[in-house]
């Protein structure tokens, strides 16, 4: 089955190819020649997920899925949620994000956070929702290069090491895009 994963993200695309495997032949927009940088105008995860995939679908008649991720920290009112990509501004620049978030928790004891992650897939014109959530804290520095975004500063609940620390392998494992995707790959043998 041929399926476009409606990003320009290099770093998601490779990451759900690892977890679909040779289950789903992923294209990327790249491949369907659209470069149009897809509005993200709602205000929740699902909103945005269903914004891109319908894009696609409507103009491009393309089965396809979509997600949007959210950090969602316990102490700042579940922020940067929504946002994440562009906490500190439109320039979407993941430093300048991962220092905000380190310096509104500077005064804060309580560090809980999850990431959330919303996969809207349009197959044959229906529209289902998957979700993913790992529950975790943020670290009061960066840790580890590997991963991207929050990654260096968000360590899972049950390991002592951030995303960025542990690691592509069992980050693909537990993440929350994982997570959802799994499901999604789940959903898709059935049909």
């Amino acid at each position: 089955m041929k399926l476009v994963f409606a990003t320009n993200n290099q770093h998601k695309l490779e990451e759900v190819s690892a977890i679909l495997g040779n289950s789903i032949e992923l294209l990327s927009l790249k491949d369907i020649n659209c470069d149009t940088d897809i509005p993200e105008t709602a205000d929740t995860l699902e909103g945005n997920a269903l914004l891109k995939a319908q894009y696609i679908y409507n103009n491009f008649g393309i089965n396809c899925f979509a997600d949007d991720t959210g950090l969602e920290i316990e102490a700042l009112n579940n922020e940067p949620g929504v946002y994440s990509a562009r906490y500190a501004g439109e320039n979407k620049n993941p430093e300048a994000n991962m220092l905000k978030v380190l310096d509104n928790l500077r005064e804060k004891e309580n560090r809980k956070a999850r990431f959330r992650t919303v996969i809207a897939l349009i197959l044959n014109g229906k529209e289902y929702l998957f979700e993913g959530i790992i529950n975790g804290k943020i670290t009061n520095s960066k840790q580890g290069s590997a991963g991207f975004g929050y990654d260096p500063i968000f360590m899972p609940e049950g390991y002592n090491e951030t995303f960025a620390e542990l690691g592509n392998n069992i980050k693909n494992k537990i993440s929350h895009r994982a997570l959802a995707i799994n499901k999604l790959s789940d959903f898709l043998k059935t049909i």
